[in-house]
């Protein structure tokens, strides 16, 4: 209780004593009697000079075991304060204090600045999107719940299924207890690997999957297949050492692709960069040179027809010129279509009427995909009062034409009305 008496000779760790032993001059091992003390206390005023530094901590305390907003509860803790008096002082002094604030502005600043020269693509730290209970981007993240961070279905999910029937009764031998016993340890390893999978996906940032795979893409092709091969390698090390180790091959992949570069100028005699710069502009000219000699060949090869032949070669004059082409090309080559899409035991089915059906086949859109878009234009419009082409475009991140098909669509059949 406080105050209390600390030894200012004795430690580490410090000597404590209470007010009653300090008064019979109490002594234990090396601390005597007429050692030098202090006066250990929290009765004064930090933040608001009606409340006490011992308040304060009781506060913090209350709020941590109750919870933010919870301020009837945090007061019945607290014992000294009203409901309002903890809810306005907890309000102005820790959220809206322009001292704290700063401090903490300048403690993430100073994190990031120690972090800066890591090659971390994702932070295990983000927040990941919460997205709305069996929509696309919930699936993607495998029924994730990051107010609960956990699954909807966990890894081994039926494990449980093995205890519901054990029971722990006095009477039961020694084989059958061993028994039982046994069954538990085994329900306890595979609890261990659901958590060791949830801890991999969560500290290599695996839950906020298109944000990965976006990271990912930022390597070249050749750093890509690496990533993917060395992917399974990553639970064995940690995200930093892992992104580190791809990051240096990256490194590496620039690096002798910058040598073989600068071999092959030396092999052409140049020795200074200004006819580098030359050498490579001449050097893409005849690409392109080279490349439309094939193209024409290959064009002379498969059309027959001299007329569309003649038609393609006075298209292809005016765009090295500069000018629109004024012909439209011919073409001979058939080009057939993809067959309609079969939905047969696709899931949704059975929810589309024959209009919707046909329209999911000639798209090749499949139903569950279809609902979760309708239903998103059908929110928007209810909201807008109508709706645009090019609103519904931002939307639905699909192809363009087939997001057109659907919106005439859904106007044509009076699902939506035009903005």
């Amino acid at each position: 209780m406080e105050p209390y008496i600390k030894c200012a000779e004795c430690g580490p760790p410090p000597f404590f004593l209470c007010l009653q032993c300090f008064t019979r001059g109490f002594e234990y091992k090396k601390h005597q009697s007429d050692h030098t003390y202090e006066i250990m206390t929290s009765d004064f005023p930090v933040l608001d000079p009606s409340w006490t530094a011992q308040e304060e901590m009781a506060l913090l305390e209350a709020v941590m075991d109750c919870g933010f907003g919870n301020w009837q509860d945090v007061a019945n803790q607290m014992c000294t304060k009203t409901k309002e008096e903890c809810e306005k002082h907890y309000m102005k002094h820790f959220i809206n204090n322009p001292l704290f604030a700063s401090t903490l502005l300048n403690l993430k600043q100073a994190e990031e600045a120690k972090t800066a020269d890591t090659a971390i693509p994702f932070q295990s730290t983000d927040d990941p999107p919460r997205p709305t209970f069996d929509s696309l981007l919930s699936r993607d993240m495998a029924g994730y719940m990051p107010a609960r961070a956990d699954f909807i279905e966990e890894f081994d999910n039926y494990a449980e299924w093995d205890l519901r029937d054990i029971d722990f009764v006095e009477d039961d031998s020694d084989i059958l207890h061993a028994l039982k016993m046994a069954v538990v340890d085994i329900y306890h390893s595979r609890l261990k690997e659901r958590q060791r999978r949830k801890k991999i996906i969560r500290d290599h940032g695996l839950i906020n999957l298109r944000k990965f795979q976006l990271m990912e893409r930022r390597y070249p092709k050749e750093v890509q297949d690496l990533y993917e091969t060395m992917r399974r390698f990553a639970r064995i090390v940690g995200p930093v050492e892992h992104d580190k180790f791809i990051e240096s091959h990256a490194l590496e992949f620039e690096l002798r692709r910058e040598i073989k570069r600068l071999q092959e100028y030396r092999t052409a005699g140049i020795t200074n960069f200004c006819s580098a710069r030359t050498y490579d502009h001449l050097k893409k000219t005849r690409e392109e040179e080279r490349l439309k000699r094939t193209m024409l060949s290959e064009v002379l090869q498969y059309i027959q027809d001299s007329s569309a032949c003649q038609q393609w070669l006075r298209r292809q004059a005016d765009i090295d010129s500069g000018l629109s082409p004024s012909v439209p090309m011919a073409s001979n080559s058939g080009r057939r279509s993809a067959p309609p899409l079969n939905l047969t035991g696709l899931p949704g089915t059975e929810k589309l009427n024959e209009k919707e059906k046909e329209l999911c086949q000639m798209v090749r859109l499949v139903p569950g995909a279809y609902l979760e878009y309708k239903s998103a234009l059908l929110n928007e419009c209810n909201k807008q009062g109508g709706l645009r082409l090019a609103q519904a475009r931002a939307l639905i991140k699909i192809d363009v034409n087939k997001t057109r098909k659907i919106y005439d669509f859904l106007i044509r059949e009076g699902y939506i009305t035009k903005a």
